[in-house]
């Protein structure tokens, strides 16, 4: 045994102990005593590792990332995050949502897979997109007020955009909860999302919008024209059968499984059943297990049809129910979607609670951090901080100028508004932070490069202000400060549950990843 000390946090390198190849899953790790499987970890590095041109991690550090990863989401148990009934809802939702992919069959007509390729070829789309997105989980049970500061947020983020005074990437990663790019195709995103980004030329970048995963700003990175129809007929069949479920696939599945859980009638209790309306017989056995005509009475008596339809209807239910409590001991897919979708639930609650709910409205804590890491802020090239004044006249020019030196900036332009336009509109202002380019006036008396002309009917115009090399209040960059906080908040958080946490790592089993 091999004992690494790291950060506080006591990391056991097991190399004896665990048997390796006498298990087909293997225990790689040990979190806090709970194991994790060589097959979960593979199954979310790969995930997260399969996109070409993207910057990818290696094992090393990923392990790092997923031990923090699953200490969030032990800090989200350990509070009752996973009991309360919203939490306990939403997750049997998705799980009904996801079984519907499940619980029809893949043979589709290919009439539908040709109807889909016609329209995204009518409307001039492409067949896939790679996107970067400024994305924001927001979960069924998020509140208004979580909303409205996300909403208020991501509103802000693009209008730096737009301005020029953010950086797209630097945002993917200061503020994303998905921080790589991807490819997608048709049928593969909500219908929200699939509408905006295949509208989209490389380069361009969306407003932000919504999706049922939460608030989105998408910039569109490379795209690809449409296959052939035969290249991709199968992946559309695929995508539209988990996006909308087909009766027909439906009843085919049926009876596949029927015949895999060796589905038998009982002939006296069926003929009983059709001729009387009602029986205690047996109907039929499933998978080893007698249904009865005692447990037909419920579902016909919710479903006022003929017994003949009614007893199709219980058939086809009671199949399609024993598949549904089967799905995560038959594939092993669905059962590592349901794990990644809760961790994904309680991580979201969690970092909300312990970061992104407290952040926006710590106006202490921001300025903070501001003071303590201006020097961060400072701008390649200087600023004009003020107020650019038209007036009517060269007086009224001098006579607002000289009053607003006796005043607070952010009583300025209410000041004017109330002193000198209150009858009269003699002065046209604009204040705020100018950089070079964003306003010629600016640009001339303080840059000294360019021309202007006098504006119509307020020809006189003066300054007020001063040059800045960064900005004087965390106000002033709160949108990029906001990401930073956060930041530095979730890495003294992570120390801390680092501090606090047994992480056991087996490093033959390590060593097998992807090689077995």
């Amino acid at each position: 045994m091999i004992v690494m000390i790291r950060s506080g946090l006591t990391i056991i390198l097991l190399c004896i102990g665990w048997a390796v190849s006498a298990q087909q899953d293997p225990v790689l790790m040990r979190i806090n005593g709970k194991d994790v499987l060589r097959s979960e970890f593979e199954y979310i590095y790969n995930k997260n590792n399969a996109l070409a041109g993207v910057e990818q991690k290696t094992l090393k550090e990923y392990v790092d990332l997923f031990v923090n990863f699953k200490l969030k989401v032990a800090a989200a148990e350990a509070a009752g995050m996973d009991t309360t009934r919203a939490f306990r809802e939403e997750l049997e939702g998705y799980r009904r949502q996801l079984a519907k992919s499940y619980l029809t069959d893949g043979a589709v007509s290919e009439f539908a897979a040709r109807q889909v390729y016609d329209k995204m070829k009518a409307n001039n789309r492409a067949g896939q997109v790679r996107v970067s997105h400024i994305f924001k989980y927001l979960p069924q049970t998020t509140t208004s007020g979580a909303l409205q500061a996300v909403e208020a947020r991501m509103d802000s983020i693009y209008t730096a955009l737009q301005k020029g005074q953010a950086d797209f990437d630097t945002c993917v990663r200061s503020f994303s909860d998905e921080k790589k790019s991807f490819w997608i195709s048709w049928l593969q995103m909500p219908t929200e999302f699939e509408d905006v980004v295949f509208e989209l030329q490389p380069g361009e970048v969306s407003r932000p919008f919504f999706t049922p995963q939460g608030v989105h700003i998408v910039k569109v990175l490379e795209r690809k024209e449409i296959l052939p129809f035969d290249e991709v007929k199968s992946e559309i069949v695929r995508r539209q059968t988990r996006r909308h479920g087909m009766d027909k696939g439906t009843e085919a599945l049926v009876e596949k499984l029927k015949k895999e859980y060796k589905y038998t009638i009982d002939k006296v209790g069926m003929d009983e059943l059709l001729s009387k309306g009602s029986t205690d017989k047996k109907l039929f056995v499933l998978d080893g297990k007698e249904y009865t005509g005692k447990m037909f009475a419920p579902f016909a008596a919710a479903h006022p049809w003929g017994v003949q339809r009614q007893l199709d209807g219980f058939v086809m239910k009671t199949v399609l129910d024993y598949e549904y409590s089967r799905l995560e001991q038959k594939y092993p897919e669905f059962c590592m979607l349901m794990q990644e979708y809760r961790d994904g639930m309680l991580l979201f609650e969690i970092s909300n609670r312990e970061i992104w709910e407290r952040v926006p409205s710590d106006e202490a804590g921001l300025a903070a951090y501001f003071a303590e890491h201006r020097s961060d802020y400072h701008w390649k090239k200087p600023r004009y901080k003020g107020i650019v004044l038209h007036t009517t006249t060269k007086r009224i020019g001098k006579q607002v100028r000289k009053f607003l030196k006796s005043l607070p900036e952010e009583e300025w332009m209410n000041a004017i508004r109330l002193t000198f336009n209150a009858k009269t509109l003699q002065v046209q202002a604009e204040q705020g932070l100018f950089a070079f380019g964003d306003n010629a006036y600016v640009d001339k008396e303080i840059f000294k490069k360019g021309e202007t002309e006098p504006m119509p009917s307020f020809p006189f115009t003066t300054l007020l202000g001063e040059k800045v090399k960064g900005p004087q209040s965390y106000k002033e960059v709160r949108g990029l400060l906001v990401g930073d906080y956060q930041n530095y908040l979730e890495e003294r958080w992570i120390a801390q549950l680092r501090a606090a946490a047994k992480v056991e790592i087996n490093q033959e089993v390590l060593k097998t990843v992807n090689n077995h």
